[in-house]
């Protein structure tokens, strides 16, 4: 597994979420499964369980590589471009 170069580069202290839930679920009305947030802008998605995927989709819009989970009490982080976590 490739070690990931992006946890670095990410801005120094967490973004503040931009929302408290997926803004894009509640737009199209569906129910976001779990959370996840982006750690260079805030945005709030919802995971790959949903319908929509849309923490998937704003990586794929913008770049942003690292997001964390946005449930109570889980911290781990994903890369989407080494596919791991870290």
């Amino acid at each position: 597994m490739k070690e990931c170069t992006h946890v670095p580069e990410l801005p120094h202290g967490e973004p503040a979420p931009l929302s408290e839930t997926c803004l894009e679920c509640l737009a199209a009305g569906s129910h976001p499964v779990q959370l996840r947030l982006c750690l260079v802008c805030g945005h709030v998605g919802c995971c790959d369980s949903s319908p929509y995927r849309h923490a998937t989709a704003h990586y794929e819009q913008t770049g942003h590589p690292v997001m964390r989970s946005f449930e109570p009490g889980a911290s781990w982080r994903w890369c989407f471009v080494d596919e791991s976590l870290v």
